[in-house]
């Protein structure tokens, strides 16, 4: 399907609050169930899943439904979410693996510049658990990765794809050249949860930004995808590897 073309540009601030507040509301919802879960045994990767059930997908994917069916008199994304044009089989097969590659490398030399900033600027929030170096049982991380599994890897990554580079990467004209930079810091400023990785978020997401050169969201979508279904499969093998009580 060919893009339609017309594209109603954001203002600076429009585009802030629209790259920040879904953030927002995700952050206070999730430490508000941070708590609780813990109470219930349960990592705060958790309250983080429960946040984006709640919170994240009803007002990113929402907001899109209610702007499609403004434009369009249904339910549609067509003319809102942009990046729609196909491409060969054989770019998804080449460029989906570089930048996964890409990525992996940046996130991996960052680590430090996270560990840093958790442990001197941000060591006033608590850490986010995945449940692997805590003691918590059997039954409460195989509920917690088989959500993880499911809209951790698939719900949340598809809907900030629509969202963030669907739908607000080409409105972002006022700035310019710097849009993809600038776009890329306010989706790392959007991750609340974990303030800490916002240096190493802008960075490695640049790469994804791909589909603002190839005009082709589904690119995005794949690795995003496919980058999150790494810790389901490390969450798998740790948990088969455990001993069988609960």
């Amino acid at each position: 399907m060919i893009e339609h073309t017309t594209t109603t540009n954001h203002s600076f601030g429009k585009s802030l609050f629209l790259h920040l507040f879904p953030g927002l509301l995700t952050g206070i919802c999730y430490y508000a169930l941070l708590n609780p879960f813990h109470h219930w045994g349960y990592p705060s990767m958790m309250a983080l899943l429960m946040s984006i059930v709640l919170v994240l997908v009803p007002v990113e994917l929402g907001y899109l439904l209610y702007l499609g069916k403004k434009e369009n008199g249904k339910l549609s994304l067509q003319n809102i979410v942009h990046y729609r044009n196909p491409i060969p089989v054989k770019q998804y097969l080449i460029w989906v693996p570089i930048i996964i590659i890409m990525m992996a490398i940046i996130f991996t030399v960052l680590k430090p510049v996270d560990i840093f900033m958790q442990n001197y600027i941000f060591n006033w929030l608590s850490p986010f658990e995945s449940g692997l170096q805590g003691d918590f049982s059997k039954n409460a991380l195989v509920v917690t990765y088989a959500m993880l599994a499911v809209f951790g890897a698939v719900v949340a990554p598809i809907v900030e794809e629509l969202y963030f580079r669907g739908y607000l990467l080409p409105r972002m004209d006022f700035a310019g050249k710097w849009a993809p930079l600038l776009h890329s810091l306010l989706f790392g400023l959007y991750h609340m949860w974990t303030p800490w990785m916002f240096v190493t978020r802008t960075i490695g997401m640049l790469p994804i930004i791909y589909a603002a050169k190839k005009k082709n969201l589904k690119v995005c979508i794949i690795a995003h995808c496919m980058i999150n279904l790494v810790d389901v499969i490390f969450g798998v093998i740790f948990i088969l590897g455990m001993s069988g009580g609960v």
